[in-house]
């Protein structure tokens, strides 16, 4: 099943913006990305780290914080829904998130360290799910959401801030 792409039907329409970006199998996809999220992330400086390309975005060391925020968050759900948990999830807010965690007193170093660490975690989950496991289903905010789905949004959430880091912060 983790090389099926979601149907729209097992996630909410903006989380499209996440699971587009994915190539199947999306395994391969979270697996490659440790690789690529060190490299990026490690090719910046400590007095570069602390960079907003506008005054009320995040800073590099926050962006690279929320990564392992939303990383175990979608790693929750996945969990939540696989187990059959019959209650709806529960929605997060990125930005008082960040606005709590202080990244911007880490280094670097122990932000791509913490990120690879949850990273192995979400991929030790997928990697052992059950096959009928992926197919599972539940709601968030209303909208439906799979397992599948959610493996797919964790991988495209990292690539699109991957993008957004080059675009918009000049990390190569």
């Amino acid at each position: 099943m983790p090389d099926r792409r979601p149907e729209r039907d097992e996630h909410a329409p903006h989380h499209s913006q996440y699971i587009d970006l994915v190539a199947t199998p999306v395994l391969d996809s979270l697996r490659d990305q440790r690789a690529e999220v060190q490299r990026v992330l490690a090719s910046v400086s400590e007095e570069r780290a602390g960079f907003r390309y506008q005054p009320e975005k995040w800073s590099i060391r926050e962006v690279a914080g929320h990564l392992s925020d939303a990383e175990r968050v979608y790693g929750f759900r996945a969990m939540a829904l696989a187990r059959n948990d019959a209650n709806p999830l529960p929605k997060y807010d990125p930005d008082g998130y960040v606005a709590a965690a202080s990244f911007d007193i880490r280094t670097m170093p122990s932000l791509i360290e913490e990120f690879l660490t949850v990273r192995e975690g979400t991929l030790r989950f997928f990697e052992n799910l059950p096959r009928e496991a992926w197919s599972r289903r539940g709601t968030m905010g209303g909208n439906p959401l799979s397992v599948r789905a959610l493996a797919f949004i964790a991988a495209g959430h990292v690539a699109r801030h991957l993008d957004v880091l080059r675009a918009r912060y000049g990390v190569p």
